[in-house]
């Protein structure tokens, strides 16, 4: 989990700083949620969603056509034996409480809840 902490927190602040030179990534904000890391530290996939969830196959396109590049930064950066392969997928953990809200908040779990607090 260090190690996946890690490379998220390079991860971000190399798209941060804009170092990726595609032009997608220099038109959209980019949020690196997690990052996890198999258990012999040599592959790692990255969780990740634009500001507000636009563009998002061509961002996942842009990263992995730079995946070299950034596992060349990021592997230096965070000073690994080995630098990990890095894969990017899309984050829908977003989504899934968005959609656990959106239940929780229907007529028909409030009217069971009340219903429940009535006796």
């Amino acid at each position: 989990m260090r190690v996946g902490e890690l490379l998220r927190h390079e991860l971000a602040s190399l798209l941060a700083r804009g170092e990726i030179h595609e032009p997608v990534l220099q038109s959209v904000a980019v949020t690196v949620s997690e990052v996890r890391v198999s258990p012999d530290l040599k592959q790692a996939t990255a969780y990740i969603v634009p500001l507000g969830g636009a563009h998002l196959p061509e961002v996942l396109e842009a990263l992995m056509r730079a995946r070299k590049y950034i596992r060349g930064c990021v592997g230096h950066a965070v000073g690994l034996k080995y630098a990990p392969q890095i894969a990017f997928e899309a984050d829908t953990s977003f989504d899934y409480s968005d959609r656990i809200e959106a239940i929780l908040h229907s007529p028909a779990v409030e009217r069971d809840l009340s219903a429940d607090e009535d006796g």
